[in-house]
């Protein structure tokens, strides 16, 4: 895994972005989620990098990327500021058109991404989930017994870094197999637990959740009507709520003025690892 990958630093003026890069070909840039970093996409990453240049970061708050303090209106981690390190990172790396793929949390930075910078993003894919607008607008009992988490992180702080403080181990073993129902992560598990348990990745993470429940809500609303013009796909489990829940095709097709595509795998939440060779295959159609 990552066999022909390097280990990077990027360094913007008050923080720095951990990220691996291998291949060559058109660029893409893959996009982790909760609460995992960029080891989530260790099963694909050498086979995508046989077509393309793969860009793979922690972001900011997660992983080996810095993590710094949020703020009380929470934009230190608004996913206009963590786009916009994606946008920069890109930019350093001489890629002014690229491809963008996120899962979970990543996938709503890669939504924003795809917003603010609408002539640098060419083609997006949203792995198992909707808009973040539309599942708060939609939120009843079923949606918040499934989705707890995002009420209980948004808590004000520091009550919800206290809590996980107390183990974090056990917060997001749970996260892991609750929303995998029980695939087994072997060594991505430690992979993740090394980063997730320290202090300041625990507080920015919440800080990611509070600024999803509030400024990237402002952002979101004031952008409701202006569409996209790139493809997006869309991908799923069979298993997760999302698929219970909502129609993604239908729902990212009022996002964009061109085609959506996209598919249900028969898997939980964590598509690349769960099913990488569908993902694989899903991924190499679409953007090439």
């Amino acid at each position: 895994m990552f066999k022909d990958f390097k280990n990077k630093f990027f360094k913007l003026k008050n923080i720095k972005i951990f990220y691996k890069i291998g291949g060559k070909g058109k660029p893409i840039l893959l996009l982790h989620g909760y609460p995992q970093t960029h080891f989530m996409w260790s099963k694909i990453a050498d086979q995508l990098a046989k077509k393309f240049t793969v860009i793979i970061p922690d972001l900011r708050g997660y992983g080996q990327s810095m993590s710094p303090k949020g703020d009380k209106n929470h934009k230190t981690y608004s996913k206009r500021e963590m786009a916009k390190d994606m946008y920069l990172l890109m930019k350093s790396l001489g890629h002014l058109k690229f491809s963008v793929a996120g899962h979970d949390r990543g996938g709503r930075v890669a939504h924003r991404l795809a917003r603010d910078y609408r002539n640098n993003v060419i083609k997006l894919s949203v792995l198992d989930i909707c808009p973040t607008l539309d599942m708060y607008q939609s939120t009843d009992k079923e949606f918040a017994t499934v989705y707890f988490h995002w009420f209980f992180l948004i808590q004000p702080f520091d009550f919800p870094e206290r809590m996980i403080k107390q183990n974090p181990a056990l917060w997001m073993d749970n996260c892991l197999q609750k929303w995998s129902k029980g695939f087994d992560f072997k060594k991505a598990r430690n992979e993740y637990l090394k980063y997730f348990k320290k202090d300041e990745n625990i507080h920015a993470s919440c800080e990611d959740y509070r600024a999803g429940a509030t400024i990237d809500l402002v952002h979101d609303r004031k952008d409701k009507n202006k569409k996209l013009n790139i493809p997006i796909q869309a991908l799923w489990g069979n298993q997760g709520f999302v698929h219970k829940k909502y129609k993604p095709i239908k729902i990212w097709q009022q996002y964009t003025s061109k085609k959506v595509v996209g598919s249900v795998i028969k898997c939980g939440h964590f598509l690349p690892e769960e099913k990488p060779k569908e993902i694989l295959k899903h991924l190499n159609k679409f953007f090439s």
